[in-house]
């Protein structure tokens, strides 16, 4: 690649951020370019929501922020200047009817994130943003200034440049974590970094419930030693091979630390619309209706087939037994599961598995107005790279179009 030209911004990564930078840069009368590895722009973006893509999340802005379990003040500035309704005016605007689902959730009407992909893409060639598919190996900088970059391909010459290569989350999609490697290079402390909105492992008691999902259920986590818990919230989640997923189940990890042995419990509380008192007066109702028959059976229509030997083991009861037979106290202890059937966490899944990266460039570090790097001159960053993360929702990706927003604007000299 041989481009003598200078450009104004170059944009290193065209995951959403990246491309949204580049488009707000080029709208403000930048010359862009994208150097992006992958031979598509927009792969990780193409799988998001199970191919339906939760572009955003239908609230104000400082609802995001309360999503946003990770350095939510830091965000005050770019979501003040790009809140979700800024997001949903960009699609529609392209060409992209949105629709709003449970919880807030919007995405695209037809159910394609490549449509997403897509009305970005397509802003992109309008605007007359360059595109070349190399791989960055260093970003440059003279004078405490960038430069541009060196990548696999040749050098590119510019006077702003905008990380925004994403985490480490997801690898086959190009997150390896290059940024994490330019950031540091040029000075930048990188937080530890780990899985978020990951699926769990737990200590037995999952293989029998493999594949079955739960609906309206509460999960609450707690921590060794806390009284109060670290995570508390009622949706749905899913029994694995290996332990629990779903949506609570990936909010929950974005808010525990480090998974150590003993540190942190998950109770499912499979009857929250029952209290204590309510659910007793239901299951001796079933009883009563069920007294000749076994436990395990008589149980049915309380809960799920599947999970019904789990929760009788967990509470110290033969499944066998006669229902006329259950003395105060099991059935004393079956309503206390039923109502926090226990599981220890083990482990997070890999981080390939997460669906962002929890960990990043330190805010401490970085312009909250501007995405702007305050140690090195032209340098910006935006999206997953900094470390701010949101629970599922549609919260990430806002996050990473309000700072792209307000790297883009910057870098262009606006």
């Amino acid at each position: 690649m041989s481009d003598d030209k200078i450009y104004d911004v170059l944009v290193i990564g065209a995951g959403p951020a990246g491309m949204f930078a580049a488009i707000t840069a080029a709208e403000n009368g930048a010359s862009v370019i994208i150097a992006e590895r992958n031979e598509k722009v927009g792969r990780k973006l193409a799988i998001t929501g199970k191919g339906r893509c939760n572009v955003t999340n239908d609230c104000d802005a400082e609802t995001v922020m309360k999503n946003l379990p990770k350095n939510p003040k830091f965000m005050y500035s770019a979501l003040s200047a790009f809140p979700p309704s800024e997001t949903k005016a960009f699609f529609e605007g392209e060409g992209v009817p949105l629709k709003t689902e449970r919880g807030n959730r919007v995405f695209p009407v037809s159910d394609k994130a490549y449509d997403i992909v897509d009305a970005l893409f397509g802003k992109l060639k309008k605007l007359g943003v360059k595109i070349v598919h190399t791989r960055v190996k260093e970003v440059t900088a003279e004078n405490g200034h960038v430069t541009g970059a060196l990548t696999e391909s040749g050098r590119i010459s510019a006077k702003n440049v905008v990380i925004a290569t994403g985490g480490m989350s997801y690898p086959v999609t190009g997150s390896t974590g290059d940024g994490y490697s330019f950031a540091r290079a040029l000075g930048h402390t990188v937080t530890e970094i780990k899985p978020s909105l990951v699926p769990l492992e737990t200590r037995g008691g999952c293989a029998e419930m493999m594949g079955l999902s739960l609906k309206n259920v509460t999960l609450i986590v707690k921590e060794a030693g806390k009284k109060k818990p670290v995570y508390r919230d009622m949706g749905e989640m899913l029994f694995t091979h290996f332990g629990i997923s779903g949506p609570l189940v990936l909010s929950a990890s974005s808010v525990m630390g480090d998974v150590t042995e003993g540190r942190y419990t998950a109770y499912i509380d499979f009857k929250p619309a029952l209290d204590p008192e309510t659910l007793d007066k239901r299951i001796l109702r079933d009883f009563d209706e069920r007294r000749n028959m076994k436990l395990a059976n008589a149980l049915r229509k309380l809960l799920p087939e599947a999970v019904i030997p789990a929760v009788l083991k967990s509470a110290d009861i033969d499944s066998e037994k006669q229902v006329n037979s259950v003395t105060g106290a099991e059935r004393s202890r079956l309503r206390g599961t039923v109502k926090a059937f226990p599981l220890e966490i083990t482990s997070y899944r890999p981080i390939d598995e997460a669906i962002i990266t929890d960990g990043g460039v330190s805010v401490k570090e970085i312009d909250p107005g501007t995405m702007s790097s305050k140690l090195v001159g032209g340098l910006y960053f935006a999206g997953e790279v900094i470390d701010v993360t949101g629970f599922t929702g549609g919260f990430n990706l806002q996050t990473a179009f309000a700072t792209a927003h307000a790297a883009g604007l910057a870098a262009s000299g606006r």
